[in-house]
């Protein structure tokens, strides 16, 4: 590995110690933890672009391992750790709430400070799996709104993350007749191509070589200004299009009536990771000792219904509050 990348020690730095493993280094255990988290599998059932995604379309499982493939990929031709930076790649989306970025603005006024996924998934979500510190401190600081990720391994997911959303996501919406590869500026033609291959292609070499040119972890000029572009294209032509905020205003509306049911009925709250996708309230198994209305319920009740894919909280609105199908979220949505 090169000089600068983070080395596995022992059974790793974590909140409660563990002996180490004989056969895995402590972020291939994070890793695998995190593979088999029923938080990582539920990730299949929300948005990335699309509620209620086809077949092809991208969900936040797939975005997550696309994040990791370009990851790896980066951290390989860096001589980096592979294990931690797919440990943070697999999760970083982990805190998500359904119905994509809307989530974040619907639980925002239940939680102090407002609710970041990238946090939540590093403090919430993924506390019981006892990752690394390493791997936290990837995940809690992915967004670019966040502190710079401790290691370089974090760094290159957070740059890789972006990488993939805008490719996948103008692939995703040119496939579902939303844009045309001809509507792209013409610094993303022209650096990148209009195809998701060449476009990754593009991306990856283009920070290989700026790691190459100074020893950091980033992207060369010309490619790093088509990044940026190719990203403010997809905001004004799909995520921010009027049906895009159609469907945001209506995943708020779900969520927070979700909350707000749950925070005055804790007795209908569920531990999120051993009793979803329950197909009858009383079915259940109740958070105990939580008064209705009280801090304690508010937050288990964001934390549930954060947790929820996204046919699982429409299935809830229509069960618990009377809500019609046509009144559910539906078309495209946020991303990033």
């Amino acid at each position: 590995m090169a000089r600068l990348a983070t080395r596995a020690s022992g059974a790793g730095d974590r909140v409660i110690d563990e002996a180490a493993d004989t056969y895995r280094t402590c972020f291939e255990r994070d890793r695998d933890r995190i593979l088999h988290a029923s938080s990582f599998r539920r990730l299949a059932g929300k948005t990335q672009v699309f509620v209620f995604p086809d077949d092809h379309q991208r969900t936040r499982l797939t975005h997550a391992l696309e994040v990791a493939q370009v990851a790896v990929s980066i951290s390989r031709a860096l001589g980096l750790n592979l294990a931690l930076t797919e440990a943070i790649a697999l999760g970083h989306d982990c805190g998500h709430g359904p119905g994509g970025h809307a989530s974040e603005d619907a639980l925002s006024p239940y939680v102090p400070g407002g609710y970041d996924h990238a946090l939540w998934g590093a403090d919430v979500t993924l506390t019981s799996l006892n990752l690394c510190s390493e791997t936290l401190d990837g995940i809690r600081n992915h967004s670019w709104s966040r502190p710079a990720p401790a290691t370089p391994e974090g760094e290159v997911v957070s740059w890789a993350d972006r990488i993939a959303y805008v490719c996948h996501d103008f692939e995703d919406a040119v496939a579902a007749g939303i844009v045309a590869p001809d509507m792209l500026p013409a610094l993303v033609r022209d650096r990148c191509g209009a195809t998701r291959s060449r476009q990754l292609g593009a991306f990856v070499h283009a920070m290989t070589d700026a790691a190459a040119q100074t020893g950091r972890i980033g992207m060369v000029n010309d490619y790093a200004a088509a990044l940026s572009e190719f990203r403010q294209f997809n905001y004004e032509h799909v995520y921010l299009r009027p049906a895009s905020q159609a469907q945001a205003r209506a995943v708020i509306d779900l969520l927070q009536a979700l909350v707000e049911h749950y925070a005055d009925r804790p007795n209908l709250l569920a531990d999120i990771d051993t009793q979803h996708h329950i197909d009858h309230q009383h079915s259940a198994v109740p958070v105990a000792g939580i008064q209705a209305g009280s801090a304690d319920a508010l937050h288990s009740a964001v934390r549930y219904v954060s947790g929820m894919t996204d046919r699982f909280a429409c299935r809830q609105a229509m069960m618990l509050l009377g809500w019609s199908a046509d009144r559910l979220p539906h078309g495209v949505g946020m991303a990033e």
